[in-house]
């Protein structure tokens, strides 16, 4: 549903009494939806989990004018998530500038349905840019928990800077989700950007095995239907610091394999088989309705999320999708990677990202990329490390060079996209990618081989996994202490790689100025614990023109 606000001259009623005002109407675009009605809810409801928002509140791709909200409603009993069965109800939901309600700028009506797993989405226009916002639903006189969200700047403007919460890899069998709660602590994000694997589709005990379990899925078998799909999403968003990030923040996210499958590409994964799992394109159909239905996210096209958000003249976030239209992951030694015909984005992404790159005139192009496209040879490894590598990694023990599922499983994708960069002098390109449970701090060079020697054609900054394993937790051993051998050969054989962590858990806040790009790395104490503690581990930063990282010797404060 999209809405748009206007003014209007008589008075509004909202969710409960406040300062009479001038009415904003929305006009509803989306079928369902009609002008807002006034609800006759108690001034003394409080904005908290209620029967009725099991599964709390969300905001997501925000825009100058607009942000998209969510919620889902449990109308009655028998109407779980995954069920398809319950009421249509009508949901209102309003925005304001204030928490208290006092000044509201915008409400409506949708309706949740079965069809859409009682989900329901208002996508609001209208609104100022740059501005922080409140919003609530409703359903007959229970109110939802508040969200906070905020606009992005105007288009045209001058912004002096943003800051973004960079998340991945959240397994709810590994741990507890403390980095979310960390990141919803904080009143300085402009928005959390989510890279991927916001779920995990394996069975329970599967991954991490179960003597290292801390808690269990929900469904317990490996979710391949659409109502395995919805139940994994609601299971995750009952998730105390699930529900208290999206209440603080508006969260953008793209998904990588997990939200399907395992090394999922655009005709199968990994982690299915056909025989016993059914057809894919049902498998890739029904996880992708879900996502839409669960996640704050819009679609650019029909079932892809690879869309652009521009935040002022400071910067462009391009968003990619490359689950959908990549071609089979090669054979570890097969020597096909580098096939021309061998694709990781799809044509039509690929060109659509190179000239949105060549277009921007954004000081900084971002890049959100599920996977590392930074060249990485892992092949110097010792043995006894280079097996639980390629263990974390899912790949085959018999020799490890190259991690197939990354971009190093698809060069000519990559420098056609780099070769772009430098042909066009694009400047002030930086990735931001997950997937491969590590932090990391990359020049992204334009021939490996010879770097430094040769240039840099961007940067890339890669954040370790929520709660999903890294070496340590494969090796079962403490942290820092076999992962420093192959930090060590990692950072020799890859000169280009100027940090990198295998071991910690955590998130990264990434602080956009003109001048340059600084993530900061934060790792929490331990994933097991739904108490942990969170502490600053590194920083790294590219100056603007120069398409090379450095240390930075703190945190932006």
């Amino acid at each position: 549903m999209t809405s748009r606000i206007s003014e209007a001259t008589t008075p509004d009623r909202s969710f409960g009494p406040r300062t009479p005002r001038r009415r904003t109407v929305v006009k509803a675009a989306a079928a369902g939806a009609v002008l807002a009605a006034p609800l006759a809810a108690a001034a003394t409801a409080h904005a908290a989990d209620t029967p009725a928002f099991q599964h709390g509140v969300a905001s997501g791709d925000p825009l100058p004018d607009g942000v998209l909200l969510w919620t889902r409603v449990t109308p009655s009993a028998e109407a779980t998530p995954g069920s398809g069965r319950g009421p249509d109800v009508p949901v209102h939901w309003e925005i304001a500038r204030d928490k208290a309600f006092g000044s509201v700028v915008g409400s409506g009506t949708a309706t949740a349905s079965a069809a859409t797993d009682h989900t329901v989405k208002a996508d609001v226009r209208g609104l100022s840019p740059a501005s922080t916002y409140y919003y609530r639903f409703a359903v007959g006189e229970e109110l939802s928990p508040v969200g906070r969200t905020r606009t992005a700047p105007a288009a045209d403007s001058t912004a002096p800077g943003l800051r973004f919460g960079v998340v991945s890899c959240a397994n709810w069998e590994a741990g507890y989700y403390s980095p979310y709660r960390h990141l919803a602590a904080r009143t300085d994000l402009d928005a959390v950007l989510h890279l991927g694997d916001y779920l995990y589709e394996y069975r329970t005990g599967e991954y991490p095995a179960a003597a290292y379990t801390v808690r269990q899925h929900r469904p317990t078998h490996e979710i391949v239907s659409l109502a395995d799909y919805r139940i994994r999403h609601a299971v995750t968003k009952t998730d105390e610091d699930v529900r208290a990030m999206h209440a603080a923040h508006p969260m953008i996210a793209i998904w990588d394999d997990h939200e399907f499958a395992n090394d999922a590409w655009s005709g199968g994964a990994e982690n299915h088989t056909p025989g016993a799992e059914g057809d894919w394109a049902a498998r890739q159909q029904a996880a992708k309705q879900a996502y839409f239905e669960w996640m704050p996210v819009r679609a650019s096209t029909a079932g892809t999320v690879y869309r652009r958000l521009r935040f002022g003249t400071l910067a462009d976030l391009h968003l990619l999708d490359l689950r959908s239209f990549r071609s089979e992951q090669s054979s570890v030694g097969s020597g096909d990677v580098d096939a021309a015909d061998r694709t990781i984005t799809g044509r039509a992404q690929l060109d659509w990202l190179k000239a949105g790159l060549a277009a921007s005139d954004a000081r900084w192009k971002l890049v959100g990329t599920s996977v590392m496209i930074s060249p990485v040879a892992f092949g110097s490894l010792p043995a006894h490390l280079l097996e639980p590598l390629a263990k974390l990694l899912g790949l085959p023990t018999g020799g490890l060079a190259v991690n197939v599922d990354q971009w190093d499983g698809y060069t000519h994708d990559r420098k056609e996209l780099i070769s772009h960069l430098r042909d066009r002098g694009i400047r002030d390109t930086v990735f931001l990618t997950g997937d491969i449970h590590m932090a990391w701090a990359n020049d992204v060079p334009v021939t490996a081989g010879t770097y430094p020697l040769s240039p840099s054609a961007a940067t890339e900054f890669v954040v370790t996994s929520v709660t999903s394993d890294n070496l340590d937790d494969i090796l079962h051993v403490a942290p820092n202490t076999l992962s420093t051998v192959a930090e060590t050969a990692v950072k020799a054989a890859n000169r280009h790689v100027k940090w990198l962590d295998m071991d910690s858990h955590g998130y990264g806040v990434l602080d956009v100025t003109a001048e340059r790009t600084q993530m900061d790395y934060y790792v929490i104490s331990d994933r097991a614990d739904r108490n942990a503690t969170t502490s600053w581990a590194r920083s790294y930063r590219t100056l603007s023109g120069t398409q090379k990282v450095e240390r930075a010797d703190a945190p932006v404060r």
